[in-house]
């Protein structure tokens, strides 16, 4: 198995001030998948990723990166945008994005070239000459972006990148780490945002803590959570309350409801039987936002603000 993955992680711990901060975590990211590291702020996302680099090193526990133990022997094979953002001002974006690919062995002729091509590709054609300075805070960030996807790394590791950029942007970014993916690359990201991770990730990890409270698919984490009907009657009464489970919640003119592992078909013949019909139905599946708050807590989501 271990020769599958891209990133393999064993009891990491890391301590600051006598606190740990990451406090055991294990991870085990498969290659050529979209993975996830999810937690509210201060979980220890950034610090996990860090360390994973060779960026910072672990108090306890192992970690292996693309086979090695010491990751920064195999830098040149990964692409890092880190959560703290930071360009020359003064550099063209095709220069910039060369730059950030020299860093990491590619010739800078190679690289203009690539970075031209990539801003194309990615609706930023117009800006290949402009200067840094001139660019909008999201372009920019792009522009980091295709700079650590330059030398076309086998893997790339993103610390929050969707923080700050308005949602055209979002797209294009959401659109660039799936091309990776499909160029063959791994790509490891942490977020708070669920509905990046819902659309994205092939498979996910939830730190809260320190500590990592979930492993597995998107699928799996909201299959913990039971399917919810949204139920209108055609005739509403008394009595459809008596035929309802216990946590049936009267909304308007709709009932809301959890469905039994059984389904819910029992609880809809009773109603039609008893005459109160149906006027609409739906089933409403848990997102991974519902799955986050029940895996991870409340008083962490609260801490983390």
């Amino acid at each position: 198995m271990t020769g599958n993955l891209a990133i393999s992680a064993t009891g990491l711990i890391k301590k600051f001030g006598g606190r740990r901060v990451v406090d055991g975590v294990d991870l085990a990211v498969p290659k050529g998948m979209i993975y996830g590291v999810l937690g509210p702020n201060g979980a220890g996302k950034t610090t996990t990723l860090r360390m994973l680099l060779g960026i910072i090193e672990p108090d306890g526990g192992t970690r292996t990166l693309l086979g090695h133990e010491r990751p920064r022997e195999v830098s040149d094979q990964v692409g890092y945008l880190p959560e703290e953002r930071g360009l020359y001002p003064a550099m063209r974006a095709k220069d910039a994005i060369a730059f950030m690919g020299a860093l990491r062995g590619l010739d800078l002729k190679t690289g203009r070239k690539r970075a031209v091509a990539l801003m194309e590709a990615n609706g930023l054609g117009h800006a290949v000459d402009s200067k840094i300075r001139k660019l909008s805070k999201g372009m920019a960030q792009l522009i980091q972006l295709l700079g650590s996807v330059v030398h076309e790394p086998e893997l790339l590791v993103l610390d929050e990148p969707f923080s700050g950029l308005d949602p055209v942007n979002q797209e294009r970014l959401e659109a660039l780490i799936v091309a990776q993916r499909d160029r063959g690359a791994t790509i490891l990201f942490s977020t708070h945002v669920m509905a990046h991770a819902e659309r994205l990730c092939d498979r996910l990890a939830i730190i809260a803590g320190g500590k990592r409270r979930f492993e597995g698919t998107v699928a799996e984490a909201r299959g913990m959570l039971p399917m919810r009907a949204h139920y209108v009657p055609h005739h509403d009464g008394a009595g459809v309350r008596e035929l309802l489970p216990a946590d049936a919640e009267h909304v308007g003119d709709a009932w809301r409801f959890t469905i039994a592992d059984t389904g819910a078909e029992d609880i809809i013949r009773k109603l039609i039987d008893a005459g109160f019909g149906i006027s609409g139905l739906s089933i409403e599946r848990p997102g991974l936002h519902d799955a986050f708050v029940r895996i991870v807590g409340k008083e962490a989501l609260e801490a983390g603000k």
